[in-house]
């Protein structure tokens, strides 16, 4: 047990590192325009959900605190590049979807993010070591318990 204990944390730690020194490498770079990451990863969330989201949908999506996301869902209401539109199901709640300005602004930038993702692990690893990092991830997230049935 003390091996398998010591094995998963030097794992967790390896993990860890390698996604905060890729993240620190993303978040640097050049391609966020006027945004910062975290607008564009509720942009994003945005541009994947064909009738978009609730706030709390899209709290459980992009991993803010619902004051920070709060905050950053004014900030991007008020530039135009989402819009609240009531939801059918729930009178009290608001669906939240992209602009076609945030739509523009999503497809800018998340081609010149996605050229940038590419080039900083492929430059790290060839393709069947980034397949083996989707699989091994992709696996570790299914044994998460869903909260809703089609959050991944």
């Amino acid at each position: 047990m003390a091996g398998h204990t010591k094995l998963a944390n030097a794992a967790w730690e390896a993990l860890f590192r390698a996604q905060k020194t890729i993240e620190a490498e993303l978040h640097a770079g050049d391609v966020w325009g006027d945004l910062i990451p975290s607008d564009y990863g509720v942009l994003y969330a945005l541009s994947t959900a064909k009738s978009g989201l609730r706030m709390s949908e899209l709290g459980k999506d992009v991993l803010l605190s619902q004051a920070g996301l709060s905050r950053l869902v004014a900030r991007l209401e008020a530039r135009g590049l989402i819009e609240r539109h009531p939801d059918p199901d729930d009178a009290r709640a608001s669906i939240l979807c992209l602009s076609r300005a945030g739509l523009h602004v999503q497809r800018r930038v998340g081609a010149r993010h996605g050229r940038h993702v590419a080039q900083a692990l492929s430059s790290r690893l060839d393709d069947d070591q980034l397949i083996a990092l989707r699989d091994l991830c992709e696996q570790i997230l299914a044994a998460v318990p869903s909260t809703n049935g089609d959050h991944q």
